[in-house]
């Protein structure tokens, strides 16, 4: 029961731990079909009991041989684990181009790992509404970690802060010039800098430079970023990184306020970017049905109104209501 009313079918399903049911949800989701609202709504009050790690970082840096390694540690831990693996969209389909789950290495017997991949619907940081909504539907069904790898596009790639608790940023030795322009992009939102392939040279160069960067930083909330060094193909330094994740996470649950606060910040962005995705899709709808839109549209490229004028007239048009109450 939610608020007194029975849950729909499809969300007991997903409570009961049915992983067919759950996976046609994400299905839906990332569809963005409108009946799945309810089933959301119905699971909400059940969400907020797992563990959101995102992971992110420049390509190549080895990103899915570490949720690889970490999927393993924590399974040894007896931690149920559910993984979100974000890759880039095609700009045709919009579908995922890489496909996350081929690279990523589990068990189809074990009911305690669920890994999806979902496209990043040309988001930058590769963080798109769906993937917060599938997340929240891997914590209502019970998964106490959940791993969320996102697009590697360089400093751009922040958006991860908007859904994971605990941000770990990849690095491998020899970024060279990228390590000392971090402050611009993702030393901003690392809480764990994670340097991988430390077997090779020039790692414990890379992991002191990152040190020296974390301990110039201002601290975010009283914490400073932890640096540990790993490496996914020999299994080393997995434990270290695991460890650096929960003291992050631990340091939230100090205080109520951090993690409070900290999820309503995430919740802020999300609503502001569901409200203007609703407007922007509105406003596109009206270019095309609105007779009116369409001759601005005309005027724009006729080059009789300028872009920036011709939006302030259909946002001044959008606020007007579309019906008027009759007088009696």
């Amino acid at each position: 029961m939610t608020g007194g009313r029975a849950l729909p079918a499809a969300a007991r399903a997903v409570v009961r731990g049915d992983r067919r049911a759950l996976a046609q949800l994400i299905t839906r989701v990332e569809s963005r079909d409108p009946t799945v609202a309810p089933v959301l709504a119905a699971l909400h009050p059940r969400t907020g009991h797992a563990r959101v790690v995102g992971l992110t970082g420049p390509l190549g840096v080895g990103k899915s041989s570490l949720v690889n390694a970490l999927l393993a540690h924590l399974r040894a831990l007896g931690k149920t684990v559910g993984i979100v693996a974000v890759d880039p969209s095609s700009p045709f389909s919009g579908g995922s181009v890489l496909g996350d789950r081929i690279r990523l290495e589990r068990d189809p017997a074990d009911p305690g790992v669920f890994i999806r991949s979902m496209a990043s619907r040309g988001r930058a940081g590769g963080v798109a509404t769906a993937t917060r909504e599938v997340v929240r539907l891997l914590d209502a069904a019970g998964y106490d970690i959940i791993l969320v790898e996102t697009v590697g596009s360089g400093q751009v790639d922040i958006e991860i802060r908007d859904v994971a608790s605990t941000s770990v940023v990849v690095l491998v030795p020899h970024l060279g010039d990228e390590v000392q322009t971090l402050k611009a992009g993702l030393f901003e939102i690392a809480d764990v800098f994670c340097v991988n392939k430390s077997d090779l040279p020039g790692a414990e160069g890379a992991a002191r430079d990152l040190s020296e960067l974390a301990s110039l930083g201002t601290a975010r909330d009283g914490w400073r970023p932890v640096v540990v060094q790993a490496s996914a193909r020999d299994r080393t330094g997995i434990e270290n990184l695991w460890t650096a994740i929960a003291a992050h996470e631990a340091f939230l649950d100090e205080d109520p306020r951090r993690r409070l606060e900290s999820e309503r910040r995430r919740v802020a962005t999300e609503l502001v970017e569901l409200v203007r995705d609703r407007v922007a899709q509105e406003a596109a709808e009206r270019l095309t049905a609105d007779p009116a839109h369409g001759r601005l549209l005309k005027d724009v490229v006729a080059r009789r109104v300028d872009p920036r004028t011709a939006a302030d007239r259909i946002y001044a048009r959008h606020r007007k209501p579309t019906t008027r109450v009759r007088r009696r």
